[in-house]
């Protein structure tokens, strides 16, 4: 799961070179969600666990948040800053659910986790401050801290939306329902007349595939089964595992930088997720946290 989550941030950057970026993710997980959707509605408890309106209608909520607010930002943004910067900054997520858990439901935060805040915000400001070798626009960053926090709430939402009981059932949902509001969002955007599939390219292609196959259905599969065999400490470790993996193929396949600034802004962020992670329990069956890739 380490290995095909960091790699997943590659993927969509190859993806979005010839294909624009809300339309890539829409066929994404329109395709990924309806196999799965096929694939699980017939096993498990068929008979009590039907999905009706309310179901779907949770599903589009957290679709929305998940996949169009959180994969969709992370696509469109990955056209103009580098994968393991995106990386990082999605790697704030358990940062933003304990933040949201503190001013929501008034959950009391242990020292290491105000630790922590502090370290993750802190990375986050030198990640984006000054000039020259290893800066990146704070405004472009911005729209990625946006796509981290709509995967926050989105995840918040999850935990107590009426979804179908059968997990797979219920993330086959989401996806669809977000690769639809995707596939609105790059109609409205105009992506479709800039769309031209004589003009994709074999990478683009490749990442496009590796996303639906390896990333939606292999990558989650794996996660479910994680959650119910492993101890969700250890599954969470992830969150700050992923991006090491994604700045790392960034600088191998695509030649990003690592300046000095981007390797100790990187490693105050993860050491502040480390410290919310391990400093609160988080309850088994939670949505993942940082995985908008």
């Amino acid at each position: 799961m380490y290995v095909i989550w960091g790699s997943t941030y590659l993927a969509i950057r190859l993806a979005v070179r010839t294909i624009p970026p809300f339309l890539s993710a829409s066929i994404r997980f329109v395709i990924a969600g309806a196999v799965l959707y096929l694939w699980s509605i017939r096993r498990g408890d068929t008979e009590h666990d039907r999905p009706g309106w309310r179901q779907w209608r949770a599903a589009a909520i957290v679709g929305g948040l998940l996949l169009l607010g959180g994969n969709g930002l992370v696509s469109w943004s990955e056209q103009r800053v580098p994968t393991g910067i995106v990386a990082l900054v999605i790697a704030m997520v358990p940062i933003w659910l304990a933040l949201l858990d503190r001013l929501i439901y008034g959950q009391r935060l242990s020292g290491w986790a105000v630790a922590g805040l502090v370290l993750g915000f802190g990375g986050l400001v030198l990640l984006t401050a000054g000039r020259g070798r290893g800066h990146v626009d704070p405004l472009r960053v911005l729209v990625v801290v946006g796509a981290s926090l709509s995967w926050a709430v989105g995840s918040l939402y999850a935990r107590r939306a009426p979804l179908p009981r059968r997990p797979l059932v219920g993330t086959a949902m989401e996806m669809l329902a977000g690769g639809v509001l995707l596939g609105v969002v790059a109609l409205v955007a105009g992506e479709l007349g800039r769309f031209h599939p004589q003009n994709i390219s074999g990478e683009s292609l490749g990442g496009l595939v590796y996303l639906i196959t390896v990333g939606s259905w292999i990558g989650f599969a794996s996660y479910v089964w994680l959650l119910r065999n492993a101890p969700t400490s250890l599954v969470a470790t992830y969150a700050y595992v992923n991006p090491v993996i994604a700045v790392f193929l960034g600088w191998l396949f695509l030649n990003e930088l690592l300046a000095a600034r981007t390797l100790v802004a990187a490693a105050i962020i993860l050491v502040g997720v480390a410290l919310i992670i391990t400093a609160r329990r988080v309850p088994p069956g939670e949505p993942a946290e940082g995985a908008a890739g």
